[in-house]
């Protein structure tokens, strides 16, 4: 089981707060409880320095999406084999508006 931290910052590397932050548990070793379902969906905010902290999750492959307003979505999958560890996520500015007529 690993302790995952995710840290969301700005372009000009300020923290985002309320960024909506999704975790999904996509494969690998999974610690099976007997009568017990294990979790493999989170979905969190960020709090005021930009960090979510996500509860002991299985150690394999997740897929982490970062949504905040007025920034690009981030999307990305990270291999998750340690007991603990923290995940810095940059949010760029949107792309301007583009027009093909």
């Amino acid at each position: 089981m690993t302790k995952l931290r995710i840290e969301v910052r700005s372009p000009g590397d300020k923290p985002i707060d309320r960024a909506s932050v999704i975790v999904r548990f996509v494969e690998g070793r999974s610690v099976a409880k007997f009568g017990k379902k294990v979790r493999t969906h989170w979905e969190l905010r960020t709090n005021q320095e930009g960090v979510a902290s996500i509860p002991p999750i299985p150690q394999g492959k997740i897929l982490i999406q970062v949504i905040a307003k007025g920034y690009q979505t981030f999307g990305e999958m990270v291999e998750v084999n340690e007991e603990e560890k923290t995940i810095p996520i940059k949010l760029n500015s949107p792309q301007p508006q583009y027009s093909a007529h």
